[in-house]
């Protein structure tokens, strides 16, 4: 049986009207402060809103929006009839965990919770869990002998039609479903790619900052990565060419560079594809967020503009649908086709085709690019959210790098600071899904910053509070400088 949180957590210090922090504000402080300091433990019961509003003299709606913010925040969880709950799921540092040193810090992409500023996920409260609950459903009904066999290697053809169908409209991609494979996310098209072109001692250029799993992912398969410079309009060419003039392969973001969002121009995609048309070389675009921009469409694909067949197109259904799927896409050039096949063949057993076939579904009936729409409106609105907060907290202390794209903001210190790192190791102990900037750097590092995600705030209220968390944070922070 679960034991009860007593209230007086809530009252540890007086609740007062005088403080610069609204009274339901307080209220969170004082129950965070006794699960930090293992007062509160994992699996406590909360006391009901009744009961503390009561106690506290303060109404209902003050309680429940304190414990919705808790629970925002990953703190606490609701059963129903059974109460309030400290969430079982909690890291061991919000139970009093040694503080992490100032270097160390992790990359919180792949958690099982949603974490204040966590990148990487998309807005879960916002899915369309019936209209999928009910594909499912069908799906599961006409479930025959023949969806029981080995799935087809480079995925369900039904799929490959919708996936080629959806990028002729919305990147501007001409091409065949043989020319799209259905892999089990990012890495493993990495994978593909490199079983079926790469060939041992070959050079990859590689953005700096860029993408740190798909880094650590190609260094474990042995490739050769040279990081080349990012500006405001992206990977630059002219200096991949003088650092690794032998290079054969180019890994980009063009339509929002990856962690930076900027977007690579005409020009430089030019440039780029010319580079790759002279001696056969390659270059892998990954499709990064490019679905979320806010006051435009999304820009023409460098696959799009590709006359020379150089460019391999890599996108996921991790952050328009759901991380957990685990499905990605590849296309290839015609002529690679049966390269690729072949390296399917070898490499791949093919993903289950149960969910591949509800994303078809999906995807054939509209609600795709329905929710497209509707997770566009309203990422626009929590960017904004973000926006304002860190503006109102910390004022011209900081600079946020916010174009109109993407899931996440580059967050900037101005003057003298702590290190970034520092700052997150500390937010990160606290159970922040933050990152620094640091992580993402592989040569030496031209600019610093944090890295917020911005996707499940799902109120300017919540915001607001995690911004002012963050910046107690920078205090502590800076009185150990």
């Amino acid at each position: 049986m679960a034991k009860q949180a007593p209230s007086d957590h809530a009252k540890d210090t007086a609740l007062s009207h005088e403080d610069s922090h609204p009274i339901y504000l307080q209220v969170c402080a004082r129950f965070k402060t006794a699960i930090a300091e293992g007062r509160l433990a994992p699996g406590d019961r909360m006391p009901s809103v009744r009961a503390l509003a009561s106690e506290l003299g303060l109404s209902r709606g003050t309680i429940n929006l304190a414990y919705q913010i808790l629970a925002e925040e990953g703190y606490v969880v609701f059963r129903g009839a059974a109460g309030t709950f400290v969430d079982m799921r909690l890291p061991t540092p919000y139970a009093g965990a040694p503080q992490p040193s100032a270097t160390k810090n992790i990359l919180i992409e792949q958690s099982s919770n949603v974490r204040p500023f966590q990148l990487g996920l998309p807005a879960l409260d916002a899915f369309p869990r019936k209209t999928w609950n009910r594909l499912v459903s069908h799906r599961s009904r006409q479930l025959g002998a023949a969806q029981l066999g080995y799935p087809e290697p480079a995925g369900l053809m039904a799929l490959r039609e919708r996936i080629a169908a959806y990028l002729a409209f919305s990147r501007g991609i001409a091409c065949r479903p043989e020319q799209v494979f259905v892999t089990a996310g990012h890495r493993a098209s990495l994978e593909l790619i490199m079983r079926a072109l790469y060939r041992p001692d070959d050079c990859m250029w590689f953005e700096d900052p860029g993408y740190p799993i798909a880094r650590d992912f190609l260094r474990s398969m042995r490739a050769r990565l040279h990081p080349v410079p990012v500006d405001r309009d992206g990977l630059v060419v002219e200096e991949g060419r003088r650092l690794a003039p032998d290079a054969r392969f180019a890994i980009v973001t063009p339509a929002n560079q990856s962690p930076l969002g900027v977007m690579m121009p005409m020009e430089r995609r030019a440039e780029l594809l010319k580079w790759a048309e002279t001696n056969q070389r390659w270059i892998i675009e990954d499709d990064y967020d490019s679905e979320y921009r806010y006051n435009r469409r999304p820009p023409l694909s460098l696959k799009a503009m590709d006359r020379g067949e150089r460019v391999l197109f890599t996108g996921s259904f991790s952050k328009v649908l759901y991380p957990a799927l685990r499905l990605a896409y590849l296309v290839v050039p015609s002529s690679e086709i049966a390269t690729f096949e072949g390296a399917c063949r070898v490499a791949s057993v093919g993903c289950p085709e149960f969910h591949q076939a509800v994303i078809a579904d999906f995807m054939e009936q509209g609600y795709f690019i329905r929710h497209l729409k509707k997770m566009r409106a309203l990422y626009a609105e929590r960017r904004q959210f973000l926006v304002d907060a860190m503006r109102d907290v910390f004022g011209d202390r900081v600079t946020t790098n916010s174009p109109a794209a993407g899931l996440h903001l580059v967050m900037q210190f101005q003057g003298h600071h702590p290190p970034p790192s520092r700052i997150a190791a500390l937010a990160q102990a606290e159970g922040f899904g933050l990152q620094p900037l640091s992580l993402w750097h592989t040569g030496p590092q031209s600019i610093d910053g944090l890295l917020l995600g911005f996707t499940n705030l799902e109120s300017r209220q919540i915001a607001r509070s995690l911004a002012a968390r963050l910046n107690d944070i920078c205090i502590v922070a800076d009185r150990e400088a």
